[in-house]
C-alpha cells in the first residue's frame, strides 16, 4: 500500500511539472492565457499574464452594499469577512465604470492592500469609522507591493483606477455607508 501512495505522489508531481512546462510554453506567446485544470476534487484556474503566473480558486459570492461618495450613490460588492477580503477582486478582467468593492476590516486598524492575482488597475480609498477618506492610492495589476493606510481605518473602497479623480473625490471627503 505504501508503494502505491508513493507512486501516486510521484505521478501527481510529474503531472504538475508537465502542466507548468506547458503553461510556460504557452506564455511565451505573451498576452493573457487562461487554462482550466482539474486536480483531484478541486478545480483551479491558471493564467499567465505576460509571463507571470496567476492562480485562482473558484470565486466566492459577494453581497452588495450601498455607499455614497462624491454625491454619487453606488451599489458595490461587500467583502465583510476574512475569506471575502482575501479574494477581493482577484481574477477580474474588467469591472463596470461605477463598480467597486468595499472592504470592512471589522475593527479600526492600519491596513495594507496588495494586487496579487488582480488583473485590473485600481485605486483604493482608505476610510475611517466615521467615513472620512484618509488616503487614495493607485494600485497596479499583479503588483505584490504592500499599499498601506496612513492611519487607522475601518474600510477600504476599491474602484477602477482614476474613478476618484474623475468624480472629484479627495482625501478628507466623507463616504456614507448604508448598513
Amino acid at each position: 500500500m505504501l508503494n502505491l501512495k508513493k507512486m501516486a505522489k510521484r505521478l501527481t508531481q510529474q503531472r504538475n511539472k508537465q502542466v507548468t512546462k506547458s503553461l510556460k510554453k504557452l506564455a511565451s506567446f505573451g498576452g493573457l492565457i487562461m487554462l482550466f485544470a482539474m486536480f483531484g476534487a478541486s478545480s483551479a484556474v491558471f493564467a499567465y499574464v505576460d509571463g507571470a503566473a496567476v492562480q485562482q480558486v473558484k470565486p466566492l459570492a459577494f453581497n452588495t452594499i450601498e455607499v455614497e461618495v462624491g454625491g454619487k450613490k453606488l451599489e458595490v460588492e461587500f467583502a465583510n469577512n476574512w475569506d471575502l477580503r482575501a479574494q477581493g477582486l482577484m481574477g477580474r478582467e474588467s469591472m463596470c465604470a461605477d463598480c467597486g468593492m468595499l472592504f470592512d476590516f471589522e475593527q479600526s486598524r492600519r491596513v495594507s492592500m496588495w494586487m496579487k492575482n488582480t488583473l485590473i488597475p485600481l485605486d483604493v480609498a482608505f476610510i475611517t469609522r466615521k467615513g472620512i477618506i484618509t488616503d487614495i492610492k493607485p494600485m497596479q495589476p499583479l503588483d505584490l507591493t504592500s499599499v498601506p493606510s496612513s492611519k487607522r481605518v475601518l474600510y477600504a473602497l476599491e474602484m477602477n483606477q482614476g474613478w476618484f479623480a474623475k468624480h472629484s473625490v479627495k482625501v478628507g471627503d466623507k463616504v456614507a455607508i448604508s448598513r
